[in-house]
């Protein structure tokens, strides 16, 4: 068995491999096996592999079934201790793996670990997809020690603690490989957003830690398969929201949080509406309709999952807080409204 597997899901990606592969290859190759699992590429990222990294470990997926299925696939090949799922437009850094692993070989309870993350192109901040690690709000909306929505805060040192957080990034996600296989991975029907919430989401009903390590750090791009502009991500981040919130919420908590969503929902429309955004607006409504279509399926997960009331959920609602209250610092939030 290998002790630690840096496993890059690779999809028409060859420009990310050729830039960020090498310091891949540099700061990991003592720490851990470097694999490449390929999501049925049709543009030359294999040629470029064979030809520049022959030695590289090559997993060839038979189809593109987005992120989830992407890795679930792949990881079935791969016998490690630790996966580390890292997004190929990750710039990683020396000494990146070992804190993160310490921390885990630690304490059995920890499920899952994140680095540090921030923006390739602006170094200084943190980045969207991860930041200085994510939780979510009672309704379900995400955001990051670091990032509230839009609102990236310039990295001082302020979220340099080892901490529990909600869930980490899928971008550069350490995971503890047993629990992966034996909790399911992450779920093939989300495809691609929010399915790292989820399975977190997962491994706290279960009891299990997820951590963040601000000892390792990494820069990303981020956007690299679909935009932040685009009606298909628009789609899968309503959509899965809703299927994560089914899955995971406590019983007692669904009808109120669906309620409220089901306005809040509403008001993101009338925002896309009236700023010409009319393919999102249809993009929310299919979300909907793609959800109520999938309850049936989502209910036999949801019966499999043991609910509690976790910890690290923010039991305010974080769009008042930003838009109504104009917060924009995690660090202005009021510590007391966390789980405990």
């Amino acid at each position: 068995m290998t002790k630690t597997a840096v496993v890059i899901l690779n999809w028409n990606g060859r420009k990310f491999l050729e830039q960020f592969l090498p310091s891949v290859i540099k700061f990991s190759h003592e720490d851990a096996e470097i694999i490449i699992a390929d999501n049925d590429s049709t543009d030359d990222s294999l040629i470029f592999l064979k030809d520049n990294y022959p030695d590289l470990r090559v997993i060839s997926n038979g189809e593109n079934g987005g992120f989830s299925k992407g890795y679930n696939d792949a990881l079935v090949h791969i016998d490690a201790e630790y996966y580390i799922l890292l997004n190929s437009d990750i710039e990683v850094t020396e000494n990146w793996i070992k804190p993160i692993i310490r921390l885990m070989d630690n304490d059995k309870r920890i499920a899952v670990c994140q680095p540090k993350l921030r923006s390739f192109y602006e170094k200084e901040k943190f980045e969207y997809a991860g930041a200085a690690g994510g939780f979510i709000d009672k309704y379900g909306y995400p955001f990051c020690r670091g990032r509230l929505f839009q609102t990236l805060e310039v990295d001082n040192g302020q979220y340099d603690d080892v901490c529990e957080v909600f869930w980490a990034t899928g971008a550069a996600m350490f995971v503890r490989a047993e629990l992966y296989h034996k909790f399911g991975g992450l779920d093939n029907d989300f495809f691609a957003h929010m399915e790292e919430i989820d399975f977190c989401w997962r491994m706290k009903n279960e009891g299990y830690k997820i951590m963040y390590c601000p000892d390792s750090i990494v820069y990303h791009v981020g956007g690299g398969t679909l935009p932040k502009n685009n009606a298909r991500k628009t789609y899968l981040n309503f959509r899965n929201n809703f299927f994560l919130l089914y899955k995971n919420l406590p019983s007692n908590q669904l009808f109120v949080v669906f309620v409220v969503r089901l306005f809040l929902d509403f008001v993101a429309g009338l925002k896309f509406m009236s700023e010409g955004g009319f393919k999102d607006l249809k993009a929310v409504v299919h979300a909907h309709f793609s959800f109520y279509a999938s309850m049936r399926k989502n209910y036999k997960k949801r019966k499999n999952i043991h609910h509690k009331q976790v910890t690290q959920m923010y039991t305010r609602n974080i769009v008042w807080e930003y838009y109504i209250r104009k917060i924009r610092l995690f660090n202005d939030l009021q510590k007391g409204r966390f789980t405990t």
